[in-house]
């Protein structure tokens, strides 16, 4: 009897693990713009089931799942009233100025002219931790695979900023070039990529020595990226020119363009590796290029996919629409509509836990 009550109890414990697992991988982070809020979609359920707020105009949003910690870039540029209000509950006068220079004081990109701030928030209860100030508007925001750094890119600089995810500090800024826009990891944790809109390449950047290792070239207006590590690749949004541009990592040169149409942004590549998602955001579609014809298959969807993440275990992707407010969740086979989720603001760079 007593073995099988321990038997019973370790059943129960497994189902329960599993449920748990499930949950957390149907769960979304959406940030929502103009709303000034971060949201917590629970997939399986198709609903908002939560929403943080203090925060402002989140575009760029990560997440360091062990940390259990997000990482929330603000697109507008921040005044110096702000910036001494925006101290955290429970941090002291003397740490917080310590994360604020006054204004005279020249940032890491070498300028005093503009300022905007990341927020640290608890991915589980939304308490906000800490603002870091950075140098200009955040546009994306990336967690290093190891944890130990978030990287941001400056929609009006030129360059990205480093913070240490351990002590909230700026670890440094590492100028890459005009307008950098989106950031994808490669094998490691010491190497991201950053796509730079303003001059057409992407820079292959290594964290740890804090340079530009080289750069690639990558059509006119390279957005967002997405990598295939196993296959050594490297796919980029080429905006402006409607198309998806393979990169190989090793070479650095471009084995493949994939030409779409219209004005694209997001990507997301499907758990099997064949297909890439494409958002086409002027022309109200979605569309799916498959990666060993070179076939793209669209179906409408409006008003204005925007940004898209995969939402792993469930088959699906999630699209965040420019014009509502509203995301969608979307079968990754048929591109068929399964849900639709009502959220305020705009839905920007959404993460899923993994």
């Amino acid at each position: 009897m007593k073995n099988n009550a321990i038997f019973h109890m370790l059943v129960a414990t497994t189902t329960l693990m599993s449920t748990v697992g499930i949950s957390a991988a149907q769960t979304i982070y959406v940030p929502e713009g103009s709303a000034n809020t971060v949201s917590l979609v629970d997939f399986k359920s198709g609903s908002v089931v939560n929403r943080f707020e203090g925060t402002e105009a989140v575009h760029g949003l990560a997440l360091a799942p062990k940390k259990q910690l997000l990482v929330a870039g603000s697109i507008s540029e921040m005044s110096d009233d702000i910036a001494q209000m925006s101290k955290p509950a429970g941090v002291s006068a003397e740490d917080h100025a310590a994360h604020h220079p006054s204004s005279n004081q020249k940032s890491m990109s070498g300028t005093t002219e503009s300022k905007s701030l990341l927020t640290l928030i608890k991915s589980d209860t939304g308490e906000v931790l800490r603002k870091i100030e950075v140098p200009g508007p955040v546009h994306h925001v990336a967690v290093t695979p190891d944890e130990r750094f978030a990287v941001a890119t400056h929609l009006l600089g030129t360059g990205i900023s480093i913070v240490n995810l351990s002590n909230f500090q700026v670890e440094g800024f590492i100028p890459t070039g005009d307008n950098p826009n989106y950031l994808a990891f490669g094998e490691g944790s010491d190497v991201v990529y950053v796509s730079n809109a303003g001059n057409g390449t992407v820079s292959e950047v290594d964290l740890q020595r804090g340079i530009v290792r080289r750069n690639l070239l990558a059509g006119s207006s390279p957005e967002h990226m997405i990598t295939d590590l196993p296959s050594g690749l490297l796919y980029v949004a080429d905006a402006s020119e409607g198309q998806v541009i393979e990169l190989s990592l090793k070479t650095g040169n471009i084995q493949r363009t994939f030409y779409v149409g219209g004005e694209i942004h997001g990507l997301g590549l499907t758990p099997d590796r064949e297909h890439m998602l494409v958002t086409v955001t002027d022309e109200d579609r979605l569309s799916s290029i498959d990666l060993e014809s070179g076939e793209v298959s669209s179906k409408t969807l409006s008003p204005a996919p925007y940004h898209l993440t995969m939402v792993q275990g469930t088959g699906s992707a999630l699209v965040s629409s420019r014009a509502d407010s509203v995301v969608w969740a979307v079968d990754v086979n048929d591109l068929s509509v399964s849900k639709q989720i009502a959220i305020e603001g705009e839905g920007h760079q959404m993460v899923s836990l993994p």
